[in-house]
């Protein structure tokens, strides 16, 4: 326990060294931070104030723009502040809480899309049972079970990471603490470490993408039996936009855990992780929700209102 209470911070070196980068980024990463945060509370405030929208799509929705916020706002403004001032410093327990929230809220995003797979399922090949199948009880369940694996899937991670001893260098080669880049600084065995993180890691994200996967199936088939073309090419656009993020989210965080800690290399780490980080959370509102005509007719609403 005192060795691991030798290093007191880290160092984040951050996305690069060069001067001529860091205002750049900053004004790129300050945008895509800004349309984050106007994109998903924006669309969690459409959905609370418009009752044509309190359905188990837009539920899911909500919390999905809600989980998106949490866990870019976990990274973001600390990669901000590192371009703007210089400071990459970052206390023990301070990296040990980004780990934990980011960890968290991302295994959140991992459930609550297989939940909406499911929600797709039921509404596409079972419209006439959907008010029964999707009831509120249910898409709480859901929601809560997604929570729950998030909040302790991060427990045991950052438990894991940080009862490792740190007493080598304390210079994370990343932009935040993600757990390989602190875990590979460790100065003990962190074999069996590894080996949680590559199990676990791989429980969640292949269960959720079964659970995708067999409700997409089953939307295929019921899809290519439609009739009505209208409503052919409706189900298409949305299963496209849907795989979309589900191949940038889950191609991305595949890459980066489940390969061998000697297959990493950390600048490519880094741009991967950008995607997951910064990119899907701003893009997320405008994959699932903005392309929605429901979504355009609550905004076009609210406008009026204010006017």
């Amino acid at each position: 326990m005192e060795n691991r209470t030798e290093v007191t911070d880290f160092i984040l070196l951050g996305l690069t060294d060069d001067p001529g980068l860091q205002v750049p980024l900053f004004i790129t990463f300050l945008l895509i931070y800004t349309i984050t945060l106007v994109g998903n509370l924006g669309m969690i405030l459409l959905i609370l104030l418009d009752s044509r929208l309190h359905t188990p799509m837009y539920f899911f929705l909500g919390n999905l723009s809600l989980v998106d916020f949490c866990y870019s706002s976990a990274v973001t403004p600390t990669v901000m502040t590192g371009l703007l001032v210089g400071n990459k410093i970052i206390s023990y327990n301070d990296c040990a809480a980004q780990m934990f929230f980011f960890v968290a809220f991302a295994t959140v995003e991992n459930y609550l899309l297989a939940s909406m797979a499911y929600d797709r399922y039921a509404a596409v090949c079972k419209p006439l049972h959907y008010a029964t199948t999707m009831t509120t009880v249910v898409c709480a369940c859901l929601t809560i079970g997604s929570y729950v694996c998030g909040f302790l899937n991060a427990s045991i991670h950052t438990g894991d990471t940080f009862s490792l001893s740190f007493c080598k260098s304390n210079v994370v080669h990343h932009f935040f603490c993600d757990i390989p880049a602190v875990m590979v600084l460790s100065c003990s065995d962190r074999h069996v470490a590894e080996l949680v993180l590559v199990y676990i890691v791989s429980f969640n994200i292949f269960f959720a993408l079964l659970v995708i996967w067999i409700s997409y199936v089953f939307i295929f088939i019921t899809i290519f039996k439609m009739q009505s073309g209208a409503g052919h090419r409706k189900a298409v656009s949305t299963c496209t936009s849907h795989f979309t993020a589900v191949s940038i989210f889950y191609g991305t965080i595949i890459f980066m855990y489940l390969q061998p800690s000697s297959s990493h290399s950390m600048d490519t780490d880094k741009i991967a992780s950008v995607f997951y980080t910064m990119i899907i959370p701003m893009l997320n509102p405008l994959v699932y929700s903005l392309r929605n005509k429901e979504v355009k007719n609550a905004f076009t609403k609210v406008l009026l209102v204010a006017k």
